[in-house]
């Protein structure tokens, strides 16, 4: 293949613009804030579920406080009939009144068994309600954690997709005045080669794969005419000559 000289200088002007984009995706997909963001929402997740299950017992041991209260009361109303009962001397019957003094004293005892047991609830939803009040906080903590990650990332994003396509533009512009068989070349080179299509031959060796060069290739590449398209037998790339050649 040929190609003026000047045109494959200019491919290593589209190397570099290529080097630039991969490291602005690498850049891009390495932001430290997408490790961040992914650590703050496992902990989010967790506080999340943690949560949740607060919830739930403060709700469980709502209800069943309600049903302690309703027993409660439900032991008081009984015990205040038979109360009144008692009192208006409409029982007369020794046997019955001795039934209904024990059924009174019953039932205090029950009412102060319900009560205590309402008390212990109550102290349980308590601790309950402190939970979730805890954890609400630290959710919506973590949440703002991710909120000032996320924007951090969406401002680098903003940053660097504007540099990209900068890049690219400019890219566009050098590309389109490369022959299109070289640059065709160079593309499946470069996507072979890890992104490095086209390097300069530089004191004797290849910037693409870093070697020096054989004396019989470098003799080869010395007769070679300006506009021949060589490549280096090592890495297969293609090898632009500048003055720093070194040949």
């Amino acid at each position: 293949m040929n190609a003026a000289p000047a045109d494959q200088i200019r491919l290593l002007d589209v190397q570099d613009l290529d080097v630039r984009l991969q490291q602005l995706a690498h850049k891009r997909k390495s932001l430290p804030e997408h490790a961040e963001i992914e650590s703050l929402t496992k902990d989010h997740t967790q506080l999340r579920d943690l949560l949740v299950a607060a919830q739930t017992e403060e709700s469980d041991t709502a209800r069943e406080q309600t049903k302690a209260e309703q027993d409660v009361d439900q032991v008081r109303q009984r015990a205040a009939r038979d109360q009144q009962r008692l009192d208006s001397g409409a029982v007369t019957s020794p046997k019955d009144l001795e039934n209904l003094q024990r059924e009174i004293t019953s039932l205090a005892k029950r009412q102060g068994d319900l009560e205590d047991v309402v008390l212990e609830v109550m102290e349980r939803r308590e601790s309950a309600q402190e939970r979730v009040a805890e954890l609400t906080e630290r959710v919506t903590a973590v949440q703002s954690k991710i909120d000032d990650a996320t924007a951090r990332r969406d401002a680098a994003f903003e940053q660097i997709d504007g540099e990209v396509a900068t890049v690219t533009k400019e890219r566009e512009v050098v590309a389109g005045s490369i022959p299109e068989d070289l640059l065709k070349l160079y593309d499946k080179l470069r996507g072979q080669q890890g992104g490095v299509g086209a390097a300069k031959l530089y004191a004797r060796s290849c910037q693409g794969c870093r070697q020096e060069l054989a004396i019989t290739e470098l003799a080869e590449i010395r007769k070679a005419a300006p506009d021949t398209v060589v490549r280096c037998e090592n890495c297969r790339r293609i090898l632009v000559r500048t003055s720093e050649s070194g040949l």
